[in-house]
């Protein structure tokens, strides 16, 4: 077996020959030969143990094992306690969901500290099986019946290819000792019922279940390359706005399509939507009709989708402006006052007032029900609701709307719009040029 993954290291992934790698070793048979296989390849490794206290004195004794393991390789080793019980509670997750985030965030909070360029995990071709099925039996797509990647961003994993049964005979033969979870023998979880009970059944069905799952796997990865090559060229014609506020989507482009669900659910699944259904039918509800995920919120709004993230906007403090300062700070920008000679043409971001009609303190606080203004190049007044629904502007974007106020009286929606009852003119002998910067 060395000389397998020997191979598959300086074909497959000879980046890691030259690399500072920390390995996740839990102690049991995997990520022990993982350490094994890469220490006698003299790779640079250390190795980095999670200590999750859930069974009692049998996660000490895991610990242990760990550590002489490493001092045996002569490896450095980091070991990090977890009180995952109380972290999975206080997240109102399950105690594997809880294990999972815990365990990855150290993993990069140690690569990003101490500058490792990899972390290497013992997942094998048993688990990838697993995984797939595990997918299949929830309901997924492309994406959740290509396994697990061989490598996503700086986490690899070497032993893809290899069964769980060839590891097991590997260090059998090397006299390798490892440890069991008992954990692992309970049928309570899915994935333990699929290992124990589905598995065997299905390997003594087709003795080449594994190969042929990988051989499937790869034709399914070739597959899904060219769903991503379409669901490319067609973002670039639906997207007509992409900027830190939201993506903005042309509903036509996503109706011009054969299976427009199909679509649909590529191109927002990483957003958190994963119902087909509901994203279809978001494109012919009423405008004004939304959905959301744990993280995003997808807005139809007329012949668009309008796609924000579902951030806390914190409640701005009103600031006063004593005079005409070069740098104001406001929330997510800048504002700056000066007195200028030229006029120039107002935009979004810049405009351009008679000092004369302003009176100072101004203040900026955020917009309130009940607002209006003379918006700049209309006539008369206009309810600052019914400008945000004209500007077509997403839920996300009103919350943060600021507004530059005179003697109570607005005389800029920041970055939006002006009133015209204070705008200079080529008569104006004091001009006033106002910035805002993102």
């Amino acid at each position: 077996m060395f000389n397998a993954f020997k191979n598959n290291i300086e074909n497959n992934m000879p980046y890691l020959k030259k690399a500072k790698i920390l390995i996740a070793v839990s102690g049991g048979l995997d990520s022990v030969v993982l350490t094994h296989l890469c220490s006698k390849l003299n790779l640079n490794i250390a190795l980095a143990h999670c200590n999750f206290n859930l069974r009692e004195n049998e996660s000490d004794t895991d610990e242990a094992f760990v550590l002489e393991l490493a001092k045996t390789l002569d490896i450095e080793a980091f070991v990090q306690h977890f009180n995952t019980e109380a972290y999975a509670k206080a997240e109102k997750s399950s105690i594997q969901m809880a294990a999972r985030t815990l365990r990855y965030n150290w993993f990069f909070d140690l690569a990003r500290q101490l500058q490792f360029d990899y972390i290497l995990t013992a997942h094998h071709a048993d688990d990838n099986l697993e995984t797939v099925l595990i997918n299949l039996t929830r309901g997924t797509g492309i994406e959740g019946l290509t396994g697990i990647p061989e490598r996503n961003e700086n986490i690899v994993r070497p032993l893809l290819k290899f069964s769980r049964e060839s590891l097991e005979y590997y260090a059998k033969s090397k006299n390798i000792a490892w440890r069991e979870d008992s954990s692992n023998a309970s049928t309570k979880y899915l994935r333990n019922k699929l290992r124990h009970d589905v598995i065997p059944i299905l390997k003594e069905i087709n003795p080449t279940l594994l190969k042929n799952v990988e051989t499937t796997l790869d034709n399914l990865k070739d597959t899904k390359a060219i769903v991503q090559e379409s669901v490319s060229a067609v973002l670039k014609r639906a997207i007509i706005q992409h900027d830190s506020e939201a993506v903005i989507y042309k509903i036509q482009e996503f109706k011009n399509l054969k299976q427009p669900k199909a679509y649909l659910f590529e191109v927002f699944k990483i957003y958190g939507f994963t119902d087909w259904n509901v994203l279809e039918n978001l494109l012919h509800a009423q405008s004004g009709k939304q959905i959301m995920s744990n993280t995003h919120t997808l807005l139809k709004n007329r012949e668009t989708l309008v796609l924000t993230e579902n951030t806390t906007v914190t409640a701005f403090k009103e600031i006063t402006i004593e005079k005409p300062s070069k740098s104001i700070e406001i929330a997510n920008g800048l504002l700056s006052i000066e007195r200028v000679e030229k006029l120039e043409k107002n935009t979004k971001s810049t405009i351009y007032l008679d000092q004369k009609l302003l009176n100072f303190p101004l203040k900026v606080r955020q917009w309130e029900k009940g607002d209006y203004f003379y918006p700049l190049g209309m006539t008369g007044k206009k309810k600052l609701s019914k400008f945000f629904k004209d500007e077509k502007l997403s839920l996300r974007a009103k919350e943060k709307c600021l507004v530059l106020i005179s003697n109570n009286t607005i005389v800029w929606v920041i970055n939006y719009r002006s009133s015209a009852l204070f705008k200079a003119t080529n008569q104006t002998d004091n001009i006033l040029k106002i910035t805002y910067q993102q």
